[in-house]
């Protein structure tokens, strides 16, 4: 016994040892090719370790609680031990604690600093809606007015803290380059217009409250802040997927708050003039707001019905009011429209496209069966896919980026085809740019048999039908999405990229498709792998033409089987025979085969 738990730790101990010196010799590789080629990027991914096996004859030793291990409570990271006892803490807040600041932020792809401008924008917007009603509506009186200056205070340190910790952080781009260095992006943020404005908005009117009493109007440097507001706009619709809706939105609010601003100068100039004093002002009955914003309305849509002004005072108003409410109408009317237009241009461009199609197809008699099938094949395609080309859409991308996206959608069904493992890394992501997407219908066919073959399919969404037999219907097979048929084709010669099966879509089908000839364009710059290729074509179309006995199953029967070779010794003899120019049975012969072969022939 003891030499047997000898010689399994023995075991144990070399095959660890083994796979030890298979990791070091995979990262030694690919360290020698990061040196011998420095344009290889440093995203590969590093060899997996494999778990370390336990010794055989190690035991468990219980921790000092007398508790094993694998008793311990599932989330035992959150538990610490002190003394005898164990007490559980929250991980959240011992990532709270560990936290740390970051030194520098990206203002286009952090989502912190898109959050920290969603409290900015709320304290900005506290005071450009509340400073008009608290200077024009009698709402801030001595009961409440701590109220009002502690929200006041609490939105100027919001700002405050944006200057001194966020604003100071924030990269920029100089020459090309990232900068991060602390004094470079506070120096870059004092000598930008964000600054002066920032500063101004913090100027210190609150100090002639004690002069002039507690005035709203003191604080209306506190608007200033609108380039908080247009930053976040745009940081927000970057990472929306439908930013129209949030268009919709700020479209509506803006005529809201020109509304909102013109219920606050009516019920100013309504106190001006004395409540109540003239059929056109407020006559102080109901909410003040609700009634003012009311006749705002009414004013700057143009619905009329409205009393005439008496004074000249409320004739030069309701004059200004009716030309601001025009242009202020208008513009936002055409925002409106171009958000709306922006939003449906996809739409729109599918339609025209569509109704191109049908006119013409219309033009030259086209069947009707045929022009319903295009109409389907318009409309799966627009909704599966958002569009009618994808590469439209990429064709904008400057080369790695299109790569990046290729990869991300393709690479896990292009590495798993057996005809391209072990290939240069590299050539798989320049196929990856040349796969096209293509939708095929229902009982449409992807490929015909006897067909020259010169495309990949790699099936992306839905099912095809490889169909054979006597009358060319039965279903040999049904490939389901990731499945890839046609590989050996693109390398075939020699008359051996014929298709040997009917291939039909079995509903609808979305499929990738890698043609011949990109695939020899690529394969030029990788001549290793190229060989490797044709290596693997060669030893597939082999395995698909072996004799399908070749496991042990039995033969199909032969009604004329075929004749045995001639015997090598009597070929022998007949051709001795044939010198010596004899009589006798063995010439008869031979002149019996050369008949034969003569017939033969």
């Amino acid at each position: 016994r003891i030499g047997s738990a000898t010689s399994l730790s023995s075991a144990v101990i070399n095959t660890r040892l083994q796979e030890l010196v298979k990791l070091f010799k995979e990262r030694t590789e690919k360290v020698k090719e990061k040196l011998t080629d420095p344009d290889v990027t440093s995203d590969e991914e590093s060899p997996a370790t494999s778990p370390a096996k336990p010794a055989p004859a190690a035991a468990p030793v219980p921790p000092p609680g007398g508790e094993p291990e694998g008793d311990k409570p599932p989330g035992d990271e959150h538990y610490c031990e002190m003394l005898c006892c164990t007490f559980k803490y929250q991980p959240w807040l011992h990532r709270l604690k560990n936290y740390r600041f970051p030194s520098s932020i990206d203002p286009l792809t952090n989502l912190m600093y898109v959050l920290w401008l969603f409290f900015v924008v709320m304290a900005w917007n506290w005071n450009c809606w509340l400073i008009p009603v608290r200077w024009a509506f009698p709402y801030q009186t001595p009961a409440n007015i701590h109220c009002w200056l502690l929200m006041d205070y609490l939105c100027d340190l919001i700002y405050l803290l944006d200057i001194l910790v966020f604003q100071t952080r924030l990269q920029f781009v100089r020459g090309g380059d990232i900068i991060t260095d602390k004094k470079a992006m506070k120096e870059n943020y004092l000598r930008s217009q964000r600054f002066k404005m920032d500063v101004l908005s913090l100027l210190p009117l609150d100090f002639f409250y004690f002069k002039v009493g507690v005035n709203p109007l003191l604080r209306f440097p506190r608007c200033l802040k609108y380039m908080a507001f247009f930053e976040f706009n745009n940081r927000l619709e970057a990472i929306l997927s439908k930013a129209y809706i949030y268009r919709v939105i700020r479209t509506t609010a803006y005529l809201l708050y020109s509304l909102h601003v013109n219920s606050c100068l009516y019920y100013w100039a309504s106190a001006y003039e004395g409540l109540g004093s003239t059929t056109w002002v407020y006559d102080g009955e109901g909410n003040s707001y609700i009634r003012c914003y009311y006749w705002a309305v009414k004013t700057l849509i143009t619905i009329g019905g409205l009393p005439d002004p008496k004074t000249l005072f409320e004739i030069v108003f309701q004059l200004l009011n009716y030309f601001t409410g025009v242009f202020a109408f208008s513009v936002m009317i055409g925002q409106m429209r171009d958000v709306v237009g922006a939003a449906t241009a996809g739409q729109t461009y599918y339609r025209s496209c569509m109704d191109s199609t049908i006119k013409y197809m219309n033009f030259y008699k086209i069947p009707k069966a045929v022009q319903n099938r295009v109409k389907t094949w318009y409309e799966y395609t627009w909704h599966s896919q958002g569009m009618l080309d994808e590469s439209e859409l990429l064709v904008q991308l400057p080369d790695k980026m299109r790569l990046d996206i290729a990869i991300d959608v393709n690479y896990n069904i292009v590495s798993k085809v057996a005809l391209f493992q072990g290939c240069d890394r590299q050539m798989i992501f320049d196929m990856l740019k040349r796969l096209r997407s293509v939708v095929y219908l229902p009982n449409d066919y992807v490929c015909k048999k006897g067909e020259i073959g010169r495309e990949m399919y790699i099936i992306q969404a839905g099912q095809v039908q490889v169909l054979g037999g006597p009358d060319g219907r039965t279903v040999l097979v049904t490939l389901k999405a990731g499945s890839v048929f046609g590989e050996i084709s693109l390398l075939a010669a020699g008359g051996g990229n014929r298709r040997t099966a009917n291939v039909v879509a079995h509903g609808f089908a979305n499929l990738f498709i890698l043609d011949k000839k990109d695939l020899n364009e690529i394969l030029v710059h990788y001549p290793e792998s190229q060989k490797l290729l044709r290596k693997k074509a060669k030893k597939m179309l082999k395995n698909n033409n072996k004799p399908k006995d070749e496991k042990g199953a039995p033969r199909d029967p032969l009604i004329i089987p075929p004749k045995p070779d001639t015997p090598k010794l009597f070929q022998a003899a007949l051709a001795a025979t044939g010198r010596m120019g004899g009589k006798g049975a063995l010439a008869q012969l031979r002149w019996r085969l050369k008949e034969l072969k003569a017939m033969q022939a």
